[in-house]
């Protein structure tokens, strides 16, 4: 097994690792279900009910049903599916990577117009630089 705890030390970033996506495969492919209007429906008149059809942990149900997608890619989600979701709340991808950063939807909207986050400043968690 490859030791990916190096990523870990990225601050503000979460690595898609082949661990990450073992631990998220049963939260992305439930994801990946919305795709059909069918389970969309079935998905938005129940959502509990339809998440316990899926093999996935009680966290990663906790974090859809509060649409924390921070939470959902800790426990090995992947954006590119987790956009399943909040296309189906009708949400925007620009509204729903405002609400992982904590801005608002203006605020991310500015920092990607001026060329996105700075590289300047804290580069490891570990070192604090």
């Amino acid at each position: 097994m490859v030791d990916n705890s190096a990523f870990d030390d990225i601050p503000g970033t979460t690595v898609f690792t082949a661990e990450r996506a073992h631990q998220g495969f049963p939260l992305n492919q439930f994801c990946m279900s919305l795709m059909k209007a069918e389970n969309r429906a079935r998905f938005k008149s129940d959502e509990r009910a339809y998440l316990d059809e899926w093999p996935m942990s009680e966290g990663q149900k906790r974090a859809v049903l509060a649409r924390d997608y921070n939470a959902m890619i800790a426990q090995g989600g992947n954006i590119y599916f987790l956009a399943k979701i909040f296309s189906s709340d009708g949400v925007s991808f620009q509204t729903a990577a405002a609400s992982m950063t904590g801005m608002t939807v203006e605020e991310y909207a500015a920092m990607m117009l001026a060329g996105g986050r700075s590289p300047e400043g804290v580069r490891s968690k570990r070192e604090g630089k």
